[in-house]
């Protein structure tokens, strides 16, 4: 028996967990339909991937949710985990799952995907024969991925560093890359049975003010400590900016870097996706606003080559979305995208050759750290100071870097902090900034974080 494998069994021997049947999950992937992969979605159509939001506590709700989502004319459906489990707090996971049963009323904010089980889920996932992409937020999401491929879920969301600094403040970012390395070998030999099995990196981070470079930065770090484990299909992503032309910049130089980098590091034969995520800043509480933004991000999406869109919905600024609101979203997309054909291609040159610059400028940084291990370089850097997550609550986070928009809603670096951009790349940004004059940097920051409302 391998290391690996004794490792899996250990984790998956767990007093919440049913009994794991390693040969039958094996049998299962090796039998599964080639619809439940996105991976297969990818590489046999051109179409851009719709995929919601969404997540209750019960399977009844999750299954009629996903009902919804098929009249509506999904491509991916998504499974949202509740943050107990997220926090690997299956007790009390278990605990609201049986009070949501007995009340009807949701105790948990999705679904506890450890607690209801691979058997169970399984059914549900293989009824619907759609690719479902697994979104948690979960630092240490061993087990539960290892449920989640079981249950027929061939896409996994996160990664040690999108999935830690914006969501935990004290979770040790060292034990988060070596968990993550698990998912990842977990992830490529599964991928040996049938399709591979997609990764997605979360893009958004914070979700608020990110500059690009950091956000390009972390999903190239992402996308190759993926790839160094084997895994063959990867999805880089970002979040609206606020900025048709940032948003264009930002996608042609995300595509173009993550195919160099991987190319460079020996990895030629992955197959490398872009997701774009609708505004996932603060919405308008003016549901017509609300309905515009979504058809707006729907056309950036189009504009900037997307290869699958994650949806909101016009009642974003009041909570959880009902599965009719969630489905209408869906529906209003499919509409855009349909009548979106033979859009430009447009971009701003010298935009992109700024933000490729400082990119490269902190990936060399990475890499000329003396560690002899990609994620023990990332850790490193982290730890120093030199890359970073605005706003991020995290302890370890060095929250010295300062955004603000300039007068075309771009993000611009305001203050770099660590950040290993050279001089002339953080004088270009500061050039582009002029502050108010009636605003410290501290209101300026506060309007431009809420932009869309």
């Amino acid at each position: 028996m391998s290391l690996l494998q004794k490792e899996r069994e250990a984790i998956t021997n767990n007093e919440f967990v049913e009994k794991f049947d390693f040969d039958e999950i094996e049998e299962f992937i090796k039998g599964a339909s080639k619809e439940l992969f996105i991976s297969h979605r990818f590489a046999t159509s051109s179409k851009m991937q719709v995929q919601p939001r969404g997540g209750f506590p019960t399977y009844e709700k999750v299954f009629k949710l996903y009902e919804e989502f098929i009249k509506a004319g999904v491509d991916v459906l998504p499974l949202t985990i509740d943050s107990n489990t997220r926090l690997n707090d299956y007790a009390t996971a278990k605990k609201m799952l049986e009070l949501s049963e007995e009340s009807d009323i949701d105790m948990l904010n999705g679904y506890p995907l450890i607690i209801h089980g691979y058997r169970t889920t399984r059914k549900m996932i293989t009824h619907f024969n759609r690719p479902v992409s697994l979104r948690h937020g979960t630092p240490d999401a061993r087990l539960l991925v290892e449920v989640a491929l079981a249950s027929g879920i061939f896409e996994i969301e996160g990664g040690p560093i999108t999935y830690l600094l914006p969501y935990s403040k004290n979770f040790p970012l060292d034990k988060a890359f070596l968990y993550w390395k698990y998912v990842e070998k977990v992830c490529a030999l599964y991928s040996k049975l049938n399709e591979p099995i997609n990764r997605e990196s979360f893009g958004p981070l914070s979700a608020t003010l990110q500059p690009p470079v950091i956000v390009i930065v972390i999903q190239l770090i992402e996308m190759l400590l993926s790839l160094e484990e084997g895994v063959k299909s990867f999805s880089v992503s970002f979040s609206q900016t606020g900025s048709i032309i940032q948003d264009i910049v930002t996608a042609n130089v995300l595509k173009k870097l993550a195919r160099e980098y991987a190319n460079r590091f020996g990895f030629g034969d992955a197959s490398i996706h872009l997701v774009y995520h609708q505004w996932m800043g603060a919405f308008p509480y003016n549901k017509v606003y609300s309905d515009a933004l979504i058809t707006t991000s729907t056309v950036i999406a189009s504009m900037v080559g997307a290869d699958k869109i994650i949806t909101k919905t016009r009642n974003e600024a009041f909570g959880i979305p009902t599965k009719e609101a969630n489905a209408q979203a869906v529906s209003s997309v499919q509409y855009t995208l349909n009548i979106l054909q033979g859009l430009p291609q447009i971009s701003d040159e010298e935009e992109e050759a700024h933000l490729t610059s400082m990119v490269n400028s902190v990936m060399e940084a990475i890499f000329n750290d003396n560690a002899d291990t990609l994620w023990r370089k990332v850790l490193n850097t982290i730890k120093n100071g030199y890359l970073e997550i605005p706003f991020s609550p995290h302890i370890i986070n060095a929250n010295e870097v300062i955004t603000v928009r300039d007068d075309a809603q771009n993000i611009r670096i305001y203050d770099r902090g660590k950040l290993p951009i050279s001089d002339k790349d953080f004088e270009w940004e500061k050039s582009k900034i002029k502050l108010p004059k009636d605003k410290t940097v501290v209101e300026k920051i506060i309007q431009d974080i809420n932009i869309m409302v």
